[in-house]
């Protein structure tokens, strides 16, 4: 068989790659090892018939908000993709038995912060509309590969407009803290954690740098445009794509992992599957995997890659992820109040002090007493995921070590993920318990995904690590994977990488694989 391109890997990247391509009239294949596509968004019944759980990503916002969507969204759409608004976005809960949330409607929210703090309702508003100068600028950023023309296009038009000083203040953000970023900002330390959990989605804990710019964004988006889930499941945007992919004459291969990567002459030629298989590539292959895969067993070594390897061999995971998965009775009941019933997110990491902790204790190897967790109610937003009547929970448990050498709490004694995963999830609800009592009593379905479990399911997420690779300074903007290869090429000719090991990282919004197809299509 022989195409002009082939996709290694079913992620969003991989499809939004795939797509554009088979759009300009290469003939494309999609080789993914799982027997579904989709990566790290999938929806699954993994509790009991009837109950649709997103596997990982539940959040589409940056997907609904991509370029991506943009260009081919009528397409998408007439091949089922759907998307659930929520207006009340995410929350926080606190120790007090109280709440702070955010909603699209602005004087609800500011309503929760002027409770708190009459300054603080204030400096929001005024956030809020520096957000909307800012926006344009800093998604453009976000939206250019790095570094490129583009990039420098975005910035030399947001000095013409904004002067030097937004420059200046716009690497502060970008090199802050998120403790520094709000400390400077507000003064309530309820809404500074309500902001700063949103760090823990990447890996920034409060004290490291470069952290900001997360739990600002976020925020800010979604006072300003709302939050969006899949309706049905995350699982609407993969299956759109590869509908479009198939329209376009696209082929999706299911099922046969890679074996291995093809080259001559310094080039990619083609790929080898698993049972044997050899497709060959005449323009390209496109790899959506994180790079320590592909360059640690996908590619022979080469003595004239030695110091590109090294480097590749050092890409740092960000922190494992636990996944725990409830068919429900009914929604839980919140102490701080019925109106939380009604977020897509519920965040339990009520303060900077906890934050910290939890990442100390997971860096150096153990089991965090108290893990960070993100709560999803995906049914309070789109009821057709359960049975009428019933509802689906969705666990993420952030800021977990791949590998544990004991408990913090002293008392799960198993050594590995596979004999400890179900004890620890009891902990987790122990602690969802403390904020909405009985919830215990309303489980008719569980299903734990462990660090371990998640890389079982999608290689690309090393020890549990969602983010396929950390995003901290060192690793990200030009640095992504590693400096000198953040536009997506590699040092073998006509093999490229995109996903979100690679510049803009993390995330639903099919960033890299649409920025390379366009790249290469040009």
């Amino acid at each position: 068989m022989s195409y002009d391109a082939v996709v290694v890997g079913a992620g969003h990247n991989g499809l939004a790659a795939a797509v554009h391509l088979a759009a300009k009239g290469w003939k494309i294949a999609v080789i993914e090892g799982n027997s579904e596509p989709g990566g790290a968004v999938r929806t699954r019944e993994v509790t009991l018939p009837g109950f649709r759980h997103d596997l990982c990503a539940m959040n589409l916002s940056m997907f609904a908000g991509s370029a991506f969507f943009a260009a081919y969204r009528q397409e998408l759409i007439a091949n089922g993709l759907g998307f659930a608004p929520a207006s009340d976005c995410f929350a926080s809960v606190f120790r007090d038995g109280t709440y702070l949330g955010v909603s699209t409607d602005l004087e609800k929210t500011v309503a929760g912060i002027e409770a708190l703090s009459p300054e603080d309702a204030a400096a929001w508003r005024a956030m809020l509309t520096q957000f909307g100068s800012d926006a344009p600028h800093i998604f453009g950023l976000l939206g250019a590969p790095m570094p490129s023309f583009a990039a420098a296009k975005v910035l030399w038009k947001a000095w013409r407009q904004k002067g030097t000083s937004w420059l200046y203040d716009t690497a502060r953000l970008l090199f802050a803290s998120p403790r520094d970023f709000l400390d400077a900002r507000f003064g309530n330390a309820k809404l500074k954690a309500m902001m700063g959990a949103w760090g823990l989605h990447l890996d920034f804990a409060p004290d490291i740098a470069g952290g900001a710019l997360f739990p600002y964004l976020e925020s800010m988006a979604n006072q300003a445009f709302g939050m969006v889930i899949g309706q049905g499941g995350a699982d609407t945007i993969v299956k759109a794509m590869t509908g479009v992919l198939k329209d376009k004459g696209g082929e999706l291969l299911l099922g046969t992992a890679v074996d291995k990567i093809v080259t001559s002459g310094g080039k990619a030629t083609g790929i080898v599957l698993a049972d044997g298989r050899y497709i060959e590539a005449s323009r390209a292959v496109i790899a959506n995997v994180n790079p320590k895969n592909l360059f640690g067993k996908m590619l022979a070594p080469d003595p004239g890659r030695r110091d590109f390897d090294r480097k590749i061999s050092g890409f740092r995971a960000g922190p494992g992820t636990m996944m725990i998965h409830l068919a429900l009775s009914g929604l839980p009941d919140w102490t701080a109040g019925e109106a939380l019933k009604t977020f897509a997110y519920v965040h339990i990491a009520p303060d900077f002090e906890m934050m910290s902790k939890v990442y100390a204790e997971a860096a150096g190897g153990l089991l965090p007493v108290e893990p960070a967790l993100v709560i999803g109610q995906p049914t309070a937003i789109d009821p057709s995921r359960a049975p009428e009547g019933k509802h689906v929970l969705w666990v993420q448990v952030r800021v977990l070590p791949a590998e544990f050498r004991g408990d913090a709490a002293g008392e799960i004694t198993a050594g590995n993920w596979n004999d400890a995963k179900e004890a620890y999830a009891d902990r987790v609800l122990d602690i969802i318990e403390r904020y909405a009592p009985g919830l215990r009593g309303r489980i008719l379905g569980r299903s734990v995904f462990s660090p371990v479990d998640l890389e079982k399911e999608n290689p690309n997420l090393i020890g549990g690590d969602n983010l396929s690779g950390s995003h901290h300074l060192d690793q990200n903007f030009l640095f992504r994977p590693v400096a000198g290869y953040s536009r997506y090429k590699t040092p073998v000719g006509s093999l490229y990488i995109c996903g979100a090991s690679t510049w803009p990282g993390a995330g639903t919004g099919a960033g890299s694989g649409f920025m390379l197809a366009k790249m290469l299509a040009s």
